[in-house]
């Protein structure tokens, strides 16, 4: 796997590419880094391109402020830049999923389809006042003061309990997050509304949700799924917010047939 920094402006976008065949560009979740796609890249690179982001305000990537509209176009310039043999496929998980719609909304052309995985048009007002409540109290008390709200809204109680060193591991990755990035974040996503906008959004798109999902609930993936004109929804039982890391051989053959164009 090879690492990369391409400079956008006077910003860095860091990003990991491996493997060859069709393009996949991978946008991670708010709540956890690029590292919670390990398992399924270690199977998609197998057939194709994988090109693994980390996030403005991720790992090497620069902050770039918390608007989502901001942030596509970056990435937007990013992938551009990258000059890939075909248009690839966006698969973005939680608030990369949010933000590779959004990169899709505004810069039309630039993939082939999308897989996204537990996200949304806009949240439900105990949705919005959830990110306004882990903001204020990390403002207060500091990350590790919702570390335990952030793991129930990643991975359901049973899962916690059989999987005690992968949540231990996630929790401390949680805690390296930039708290302006962090705050950014849930600032724009309390705010967001792009149900309007989807029309927009004409390629092929497999919507997935964790049956389990807290954070970004299944009826949210129902409504975006409806707002496409080309979509296909897939609930995934007994999986919670981050499917690809919970189960990600179960979510391979989920989408295994979409991305190779079938």
């Amino acid at each position: 796997m090879a690492s990369k920094i391409l400079n956008i402006g006077n910003q860095k976008l860091s990003l990991e590419i491996s493997g060859s065949g069709i393009p996949i560009v991978l946008f991670h979740s708010l709540l956890a880094d690029s590292s919670s796609f390990a398992p399924l890249a270690a199977e998609l690179i197998k057939t194709h391109e994988v090109i693994s982001l980390n996030l403005p305000g991720f790992g090497d990537s620069d902050f770039v402020g918390g608007d989502l509209n901001t942030i596509a176009d970056h990435i937007a310039q990013g992938i551009e830049s990258l000059k890939l043999s075909e248009k690839p496929i966006f698969l973005g998980n939680g608030y990369g999923g949010f933000i590779a719609l959004i990169t899709s909304i505004r810069h039309p052309e630039l993939a082939s389809r999308l897989v996204l995985a537990d996200c949304g048009a806009m949240f439900s007002e105990p949705g919005r006042a959830a990110f306004k409540g882990m903001s204020a109290a990390a403002k207060e008390k500091g990350l590790g003061a919702i570390a335990d709200v952030a793991m129930r809204r990643l991975f359901a109680p049973e899962f916690q309990e059989k999987n005690p060193e992968l949540v231990a591991d996630r929790k401390q990755r949680f805690l390296t997050l930039d708290t302006e990035t962090f705050h950014g974040a849930c600032t724009a996503l309390a705010g967001l509304d792009i149900r309007d906008q989807l029309s927009k959004v004409t390629q092929p798109v497999l919507v997935m949700v964790g049956e389990m999902d807290e954070a970004t609930p299944p009826p949210m993936s129902v409504e975006l799924h409806a707002g496409l004109s080309n979509a296909t929804l897939n609930i995934l039982p007994g999986l919670a917010h981050v499917p690809q890391l919970q189960a990600p051989a179960v979510f391979m053959n989920a989408i295994r047939d979409f991305i190779n164009g079938k």
